[in-house]
């Protein structure tokens, strides 16, 4: 019964939330009319349904991506309004990419700019309200799922406190099941013994069970988790594997084997999603944007010095794929060759190469280097999905190699064109500290935080600060 009611609560929650994406359609169109005139009645009766299609199923698509109506009992409101800001931004997005069709029905612009907030708004304040309301039928007794732990000490303690945190769960604990020849603590609800837990499901009302046994013992409760399938009781296992380390755990199916994935890397589908559009509408944009500007300094890198205008140099990526990365040449052609009898003058610390009033570098090169001009060819590794624009810088084979092994975690996301590093001084901070600024980068990476190291790099940029 409860399945069943979850499954409809579920359900009932998608088609609300798509009713609630029309009415603020309407009613964005309806408040724009008397500021822009373009209407004369609201938007979805004058036949635009194509905008109103593509913002339902781009909506069914990244709610679907961010996780949106997963373990929702269970969801903390915060989580689910992160989602649901993910999930509007790739709405936006969507309809912002098929804009000439818009201007082509005549949607008026302002109507587009307000809905979003509007569909915000209304979706949040539905959630809230109904998250209210849910909270007070469930402290009325309404809708509550009784659990039980199995297991004792420490790793039990934690379950039952977890649950308790949160009384608007609508949780209820029946008790402990214990192993034969353990005893429960001193005035702890105890059911009963492992050995009688098919007796125990019979006599008490459960909707839940919680194994929470060390993973040495994960066998002596196989029997009993079969009883629970048997009898359609859901249950959870409290996994201690890897209990308390920075990996994130991750469940789910592969081929229909049980799988447990631990990762230390952003898993956000929807948010990555949002990332990697963000990156091809941007290089191609400067791309053909500047493309005049990348031929006067192709011109200007020509006719200083001969060779070619771009640097070509293979460096490691995501997980340590090779790629080629292109530059504009800001040396003289046999720079690399020159490299070893510089090393002695290295001015950084660690398995990287940095030093003030190189010789190899041209007089073009040193302007774009102060400027980071030099740096735009690699848009194009940007576009071909081998960097990103916001990233940990991609190292070149031979420092990798150097690496300890916490360091080579910097591997494990895209390499992009600017990073903390970039914005806290570049070549001013150690090698150390700058493995450690693109660690903090992984483990706290977010759309928002990204935005905020784009927008300090501009002055970072501009100031020339750290540059070399």
């Amino acid at each position: 019964m409860l399945k069943q009611r979850a499954r409809l609560v579920d359900s009932g929650l998608r088609i609300l939330d798509l009713l609630t994406l029309v009415a603020a359609l309407w009613i964005s169109s309806a408040a724009t009319v008397g500021l822009t005139r373009v209407h004369p009645s609201p938007l979805i009766f004058d036949d635009n349904y194509a905008l109103l299609t593509t913002v339902l199923l781009a909506w069914i698509a990244a709610s679907s991506m961010s996780g949106l109506y997963t373990a929702y009992r269970t969801l903390p409101f915060t989580t689910e309004i992160i989602r649901m800001v993910s999930s509007m931004a790739l709405v936006s997005l969507a309809v912002a990419m098929a804009a000439p069709i818009w201007d082509d029905h005549g949607v008026a612009r302002v109507v587009l700019q307000v809905y979003p907030a509007c569909a915000f708004l209304l979706l949040a304040a539905g959630r809230l309200f109904i998250r209210r309301s849910a909270a007070l039928a469930r402290r009325s007794g309404y809708n509550t799922r009784r659990f039980a732990v199995v297991g004792q000490g420490d790793l039990a303690g934690q379950v039952v406190a977890s649950f308790a945190t949160d009384p608007e769960w609508g949780y209820s604990f029946a008790g402990y099941v214990l192993e034969d020849g353990v005893e429960g603590e001193e005035g702890s609800p105890v059911l009963g013994r492992l050995a009688d837990f098919g007796t125990i499901l019979q006599e008490q009302v459960l909707d839940e069970v919680v194994f929470a046994v060390p993973s040495e013992r994960l066998a002596v409760v196989q029997k009993a988790a079969r009883l629970c399938e048997q009898q359609g009781i859901t249950f959870r296992i409290f996994v201690d594997i890897m209990h308390g380390r920075a990996a994130r755990l991750q469940s789910g199916e592969m081929g229909g084997l049980p799988m447990l994935a631990y990762s230390t890397v952003p898993t956000n589908e929807a948010a990555l999603a949002a990332k990697r559009v963000i990156d091809v509408v941007v290089s191609a944009s400067v791309l053909l944007l500047l493309a005049p500007v990348l031929v006067i300094i192709a011109l200007a890198i020509k006719r200083e010095s001969p060779g070619p205008v771009l640097f070509r140099q293979r460096r490691v990526g995501l997980n340590g794929r090779e790629f080629d990365l292109f530059k504009f040449r800001s040396m003289h052609q046999d720079a690399e060759a020159q490299l070893a009898r510089l090393q002695a003058l290295n001015e950084a610390s660690g398995p990287v190469f940095k030093m003030r009033n190189d010789p190899r570098v041209t007089r073009v090169g040193h302007f774009l280097r102060r400027s980071s001009l030099d740096e735009f060819p690699q848009f194009w590794n940007v576009l071909r999905g081998e960097m990103s624009i916001v990233g940990p810088r991609p190292p070149i084979p031979a420092e990798v190699r150097q690496y300890r092994p916490w360091q080579r975690r910097r591997l494990s996301v895209r390499p992009g064109l600017t990073c903390t590093w970039q914005v806290s001084g570049r070549s001013e901070i150690s090698f150390e500290r700058w493995m450690e600024l693109d660690l903090e980068y992984i483990d706290t990476w977010s759309l928002a935080g990204d935005l905020q190291i784009c927008a300090r790099t501009i002055p970072a940029v501009l100031g020339a600060r750290g540059a070399r």
